[in-house]
């Protein structure tokens, strides 16, 4: 079975070469973000991820939970991980130092993130969910639920939650029950229960803090009426430490198809205590502080798992003899051939390759977009990166999550037989990678959002301010004869993207179905085009260093090469999803409900 190794030539690339970190958080008077401590975080961050979670994902897999009297027990040697993840601060990295923090930008952490996610993802959710818990409690909390929470759940002591399902309300909140009663004290009863909680009891900490979404009585209906509360397990006391319970009881855990070492809980509210959480009947609006962090730590979950599943494959293919290479033996002295000399298993391994390196390069271009929107001192900056991250949030969710199914498939296709059973381990990795397309909104969900709300609802500004974005590297490159014809293809996507935003926004203004119809094709669209983007910057700057006599030939030699594979064989995808997101609404919902039947 293979075991993770960080790829951390490949960060390096991204980070220093192709996004130039460094002057990125010089220009913000961070001088203190420079590349060595960068250099630390990897160095650092990839013994950890390598040593310490790797080991426990695979028999964190097969071990799964244990659940005995309502109480969640992780597999062995998770919480041991996650004592010295906090031991050693690397949970305390992107959080405010007012509350125990090292204030590094959320930005500057997401190679580190990358890495533990390709380690064990199910183990990374659990302080990712308590990070997601932080930054909406000191975004929306009194200062007293802040002194009172934030420095415990900062360290690591404390765990947090978002608990936004019910049974009968999926991604409909507006259907939510669970009531929130004013107790007369400034506090709440909270009453009712969630579904799908992740990570909503387990043995790493002592308390778990869980956001809440509640109706208070005299809440209108629809998702109008819905509040966000703080809900603690356990009620702290005066001293701050860890007091009687709050009423809060988990029933049961899922049995899910992967990730069997995440806890995915249904959790019993009765009568306990909660506080509201910024103001009454605007709890949905806090709680997308949550979810939109959540949703780029989705994507980057994908990615992260893109990366093992690409690992595995390419070292199957140049370790397994079948067959003889098409053009004579490679290695005569061998009874066959390694699979990498097929032109299929190349086909396969490019396509993941591609995928990943031009995911990569878009999950960390859109956290330093996130930086910028929080320290640039230009206010039309700024903003201008905030729309940015809004626009990319759904594409990096729903595409790089559907990229990782794509590229975890591939990986058990070029093991074959081997991948299908458990022994080589590739087959957890696809059953890991399932559930990202799904929660925290799924992917026709971020379909819905990109186009409807992003798109549709700024009259196409958003799109327009990304294609504007994208021409400034066409125009950056296009002179440099290694990837002009990149370019000038990248360009002409740019205006058949536009064509089809207009065409499908004057189809919508007659039937709003055609929005619903034509958005997952839409977001493939935009996802290939922003993938094309990326990978065009990294052929530049790797052709640049060609030119200017770089030692690392072969490296950069093979950003091009990939990049030429992802606009030769992956880019023309964006026809079918452009003819398809045209096709209308009408071949989708002429069909009576009643008539789709199996008798």
């Amino acid at each position: 079975m293979y075991s993770y190794r960080a790829p951390l030539r490949d960060i390096r690339f991204v980070v220093h070469e192709v996004l130039d970190i460094n002057d990125h958080y010089r220009n913000f008077g961070r001088d203190d973000l420079n590349k060595d401590l960068l250099e630390g975080i990897l160095e650092e961050g990839a013994k950890f991820a390598e040593n310490v979670l790797a080991p426990t994902n695979r028999s964190g897999d097969e071990h799964g939970l244990r659940f005995e009297n309502g109480q969640v027990f992780t597999p062995p040697g998770f919480k041991e991980a996650y004592d010295r993840y906090c031991q050693d601060g690397w949970i305390t990295m992107i959080a405010d130092p007012k509350w125990g923090g090292q204030g590094l930008p959320a930005g500057f952490a997401l190679a580190f993130s990358e890495m533990l996610l390709s380690g064990n993802m199910a183990w990374k959710m659990y302080s990712g969910l308590t990070e997601s818990a932080s930054l909406t409690l000191e975004a929306h909390g009194t200062e007293e639920l802040k002194q009172r929470y934030l420095p415990k759940m900062v360290s690591g002591e404390w765990a947090g939650t978002m608990c936004l399902t019910e049974a009968q309300s999926g991604t409909d909140l507006g259907l939510l029950r669970t009531k929130a009663v004013p107790r007369g004290d400034g506090s709440f009863a909270v009453t009712g229960t969630k579904v799908f909680i992740t990570a909503g009891d387990h043995d790493l900490t002592s308390n778990i803090v869980h956001l809440v979404l509640a109706r208070t009585p005299d809440g209108p209906p629809g998702t109008k009426g819905i509040s966000l509360f703080v809900v603690p397990k356990f009620l702290p006391d005066a001293e701050g430490k860890v007091g009687p319970a709050n009423g809060v009881s988990c029933g049961s855990i899922e049995h899910k198809m992967g990730i069997h070492a995440s806890p995915t809980c249904v959790l019993h509210f009765n009568d306990s205590v909660g506080w509201l959480l910024g103001k009454e009947n605007e709890g949905l609006s806090c709680m997308f502080t949550m979810m939109n962090h959540a949703r780029l730590g989705v994507g980057l979950q994908g990615q992260g798992l893109s990366e093992l599943a690409w690992q595995t494959s390419l070292v199957y293919a140049n370790e397994r003899l079948q067959g003889r290479s098409l053009t004579g033996a490679k290695l005569p002295s061998k009874s066959a051939d390694p699979i990498i000399v097929h032109p299929d298993v190349r086909r396969m391994l490019f396509t993941q390759k591609a995928l990943v390196e031009g995911g990569r390069v878009l999950c960390f271009l859109t956290g330093r977009e996130i930086d910028s929107a929080h320290m640039n001192q230009d206010l039309e900056a700024r903003k201008r990166s905030g729309d940015l991250v809004a626009f990319l949030t759904p594409i990096v969710k729903a595409f790089l999550t559907d990229a990782a199914m794509e590229v975890t498939s591939l990986a058990v296709q070029i093991h074959g037989g081997a991948g299908y059973i458990r022994e080589t381990g590739v087959e957890q990795i696809m059953r890991d990678a399932r559930i990202a397309p799904i929660y925290e909104g799924t992917n026709g969900i971020q379909a819905l959002d990109l186009l409807g709300r992003k798109v549709f609802g700024t009259r196409g500004k958003s799109q327009q301010a990304m294609v504007a974005r994208i021409r400034e590297t066409i125009e950056k490159f296009a002179s440099m004869t290694e990837v002009a014809g990149m370019a000038t293809d990248l360009g002409r996507r740019l205006e058949q993207w536009d064509k089809l935003t207009l065409d499908l926004g004057m189809a919508a203004m007659k039937n709003p179905d055609e929005a619903g119809a034509a958005a997952t094709d839409y977001l493939q669209f935009a996802g290939y085009v922003c993938l094309a983007w990326c990978l065009l910057a990294s052929a530049g700057v790797a052709a640049k260093q060609l030119a200017a006599g770089a030692e690392e030939k072969d490296f950069y030699n093979a950003k091009l090469v990939t990049a030429r594979f992802f606009f030769d064989r992956l880019l023309p995808r964006v026809d079918a999803h452009a003819a398809a997101a045209r096709a209308g609404a009408a071949g989708i919902m002429t069909l009576p409900a009643e008539h789709f039947s199996f008798a």
